[in-house]
């Protein structure tokens, strides 16, 4: 029914315009379901021409001319009647030639449904003809004579024995050839065991019994085979992906060198060494001597870095005894002196010429090719100390030995305090003894015992007086509670002569700055801790801190003070994040920075102490209700009079957000304090927002407010240690008269590592 062209439905421009996106989508997806159609059929056909030619002994190229309709039919009768041909076909010896309706037996019928068979009604003769099955699925009728003839010329046709009563046998074939395969749907146990098939005489030559399972079978394998086709061929491009893929990465491989063995839950690589790129191995020695916080060294070394060339520093602010020979080698004493091997090559202005000319490298080529002798200068080796300086024992070391070994040391109780103290003696028991020991009256006993409080030997167990004849109770500094935990005593004190604090301060920094220029980045932020563990420099720090028992602080200036204390925290520092590792809570960090501590001049100081006690004056810490010293306590005649706010900018604390960690001079301590907080500021100390009107300080300022002042005194203050741009900014809010909002930094407590 044709409707009228004004009642047509519309029709939709959009799939008719070949612009359109939504035309040219239908149009492709039409294509693509037509290739895949003709992709289909093509690839089918394919299948069942080379099944054809391969099983069925059809050949494909004579069927050319044949249509695909009929050359399918050809190839199912030709598969039956091949299937059917292949089975041995004898006279049943119960059945008579002569009944022209010959039973078949159940047995028969079963073997009937999986074959085929072609019945004649007619008289066959008795002739040696034989009947040959062709390709094009006609059975040909040849004579012995022919048959050999004819099978030579075609080898595509089936040789069948001439008829004999009337059956027809199969050839078989010579036993040395190999022996056929069963047809389809029969298995060996069947053809083994199978019966002798009659042929009924009343059905025509050309009446053809189709075994449908067989029929079926075949099509089932027919299209698991073009199922099997269809998928590699689709299958084909993404492996073309895949070979390109492979080939590039092998190719890759090879050029890089690198061969990649993929094995079972397990990855090899394997880099391949080529001949013309053999790595150079130093066989010479690059050393040189330096000394601590020497800008010469620092460039050297920042220059071997740079080159990525391996080297040996000696350090003779370290290792002291190697200044002897320094000035053997050289003559002098000037630093830094580099040695290639045993040949002195110079120091800093000799490597930046021949670096500005080109002659370094050819003279580290000569190096390279000449294996380091014995006359070159000897790496430092760990675990050994120098003895240049013989250490002196104090004179009062036999006294304090007899004492020790005498003196009735027990627990006591103390009546008027109601306290048990524990491994004292009193002070009239130790007079006795050095009066019947050492020969000598009760006020020169009453004298030596003073001397040996002075010098830290003994203490009273309260801390209430030095020495005194009488009931009062001491003891000696090893048996105070606190001094087992402090991790610079090793059970016992160091009863060699005490060296002068200034001395010891000045070693600890010499020390603790070759530490941090070997195991430090270039701006001190980052601490190898664990390369620093390892180190022979810091062996000997732990060594020189024994030295610090009983030192007199007393006889430290001001500066000399201020720098001990600030170097001798930082160092704790480090110390304690290698034994205990940083802490990773509020909780830990309280007993971290109040367990760790040092015996120093007599007493226990921990890193809370040096810090709130000494250097600010014994002032509260943040969120603290008590002093770190309380009153009598002797360690208040070493506190600072006046607070420097500067400290908390010379102070790290083993966190990212804390100033970087350096070690001071007493000669420069302001300068350095001044260099310190500067640092810190032009960093990430402050930020200043003009368009909010607001200033990002860092949390200590808050937590230590007290140090400082009031908050615009303190922005105030902080713009002398400020660049340009950030002190023009800060000057503009403050001087605008507006209000300025002051916002605190997050603190970072992550480990500075």
């Amino acid at each position: 029914m044709h409707l009228p062209p004004s009642t047509k439905p519309p029709r939709d421009n959009a799939l008719f315009n070949p612009t359109s996106s939504k035309a040219t989508l239908c149009v492709h997806r039409k294509q693509y379901i037509f290739l895949f159609v003709f992709f289909f059929w093509v690839t089918k056909m394919e299948l069942i021409k080379a099944d054809a030619q391969d099983k069925l002994g059809i050949n494909v190229a004579e069927a050319n001319g044949v249509d695909d309709g009929n050359l399918v039919k050809e190839i199912i009768q030709t598969g039956l009647a091949k299937e059917n041909l292949s089975k041995s076909v004898h006279p049943s010896p119960n059945s008579n030639s002569d009944d022209p309706a010959g039973d078949i037996k159940p047995a028969q019928k079963d073997h009937q449904e999986d074959g085929f068979c072609e019945i004649e009604t007619e008289e066959e003769k008795q002739d040696s003809a034989t009947e040959i099955l062709g390709s094009d699925g006609a059975v040909k009728r040849i004579t012995s004579t022919e048959s050999h003839e004819e099978k030579e010329e075609n080898d595509d046709i089936i040789a069948v024995s001439p008829k004999t009563n009337g059956y027809i046998q199969v050839i078989q074939p010579d036993i040395h050839l190999p022996k056929p395969e069963a047809p389809p749907g029969l298995s060996p146990s069947q053809q083994q065991n199978e019966e002798v098939v009659t042929r009924s005489k009343s059905l025509s030559n050309s009446f053809t019994i189709v075994n449908m399972p067989s029929i079926g079978e075949f099509i089932k394998d027919r299209s698991n085979s073009l199922s099997a086709t269809i998928s590699k061929r689709l299958s084909f491009f993404k492996s073309d992906e895949g070979d390109d893929y492979n080939m590039n990465h092998k190719a890759n491989s090879f050029h890089s060198g690198v061969t990649e063995f993929n094995i079972s839950g397990l990855k090899v690589t394997v880099k391949l060494k080529k001949d013309d790129e053999e790595e150079e191995h130093i066989k010479g020695r690059i050393t040189f001597f330096s000394r601590s916080n020497c800008r010469d060294c620092t460039a050297v070394r920042s220059f071997f870095r740079e080159r990525g060339l391996q080297f040996v520093e000696i350090n003779i602010d370290v290792y002291r005894q190697r200044e002897k020979e320094l000035i053997e080698r050289t003559g002098n004493s000037q630093v830094p002196q580099i040695f290639f091997n045993e040949k002195l090559f110079g120091g800093l202005v000799a490597l930046n010429s021949l670096r500005n000319s080109g002659g370094f490298e050819q003279r580290l080529k000569v190096m390279l090719e000449k294996k380091c002798s014995g006359k070159a200068p000897a790496p430092p080796v760990y675990g050994f100390d120098d003895h240049d300086e013989e250490e002196l024992s104090d004179e009062m070391v036999g006294k304090v030995r007899v004492l020790r070994q005498k003196l009735p040391i027990q627990d006591r109780l103390m009546k008027m305090k109601m306290k048990i103290v524990k491994n004292c003696f009193a002070g009239n028991e130790m007079i006795e003894v050095l009066i019947r020991h050492f020969d000598c009256d009760r006020k020169k006993a009453v004298e030596i015992g003073k001397q040996l409080a002075r010098k830290h030997f003994i203490h009273h167990v309260l801390g209430e007086n030095d020495f005194e004849d009488g009931n009062h109770y001491y003891r000696f500094i090893e048996h105070e509670p606190s001094i087992p935990n402090c991790y610079n005593f090793r059970g016992s004190t160091n009863d060699n002569e005490p060296k002068p604090a200034v001395v010891v301060g000045q070693r600890l920094n010499k020390i603790m700055s070759a530490i941090l220029e070997s195991y430090a980045s270039d701006d001190r932020c980052l601490v190898d801790y664990a390369g620093i563990n390892k180190s022979e420099e810091f062996r000997r720090y732990v060594n020189l801190a024994q030295d610090l028992h009983r030192v007199d602080l007393l006889k430290l200036s001001q500066d000399e003070k201020l720098a001990f204390f600030l170097n001798l925290h930082n160092a704790m520092v480090i110390h304690a994040v290698i034994r205990l590792g940083y802490p990773e809570g509020a909780i830990d960090r309280r007993h971290f920075y109040s367990d760790f501590q040092y015996i120093v001049g007599g007493s226990p100081y921990s890193l809370n102490a040096i810090k709130n006690g000494i250097l600010r004056s014994n002032r509260r810490s943040p969120y603290s209700l008590v002093k770190p010293f309380g009153p009598g306590d002797k360690r208040l005649e070493v506190v600072l009079p006046k607070l420097n706010p500067l400290i908390h900018f010379g102070l790290c604390n083993g966190t990212r957000s804390s100033p970087t960690v350096r070690f001071f001079t007493p000669q420069g301590i302001e300068a350095e304090l001044r260099c310190a907080t500067r640092e810190f500021f032009q960093s990430n100390g402050i930020e200043v927002d003009l368009e909010k009107r607001t200033v990002y300080l860092t949390r200590i300022i808050k937590w230590f407010n007290a140090d400082f002042g009031q908050e615009k005194e303190i922005l105030r203050w902080i713009i002398n240690y400020l660049e340009a741009t950030k002190a023009g900014l800060l000057m503009h809010l403050l001087g605008d008269g507006g209000p300025v909002n002051i916002v605190y930094q997050d603190y970072d407590w992550s480990i500075n590592a």
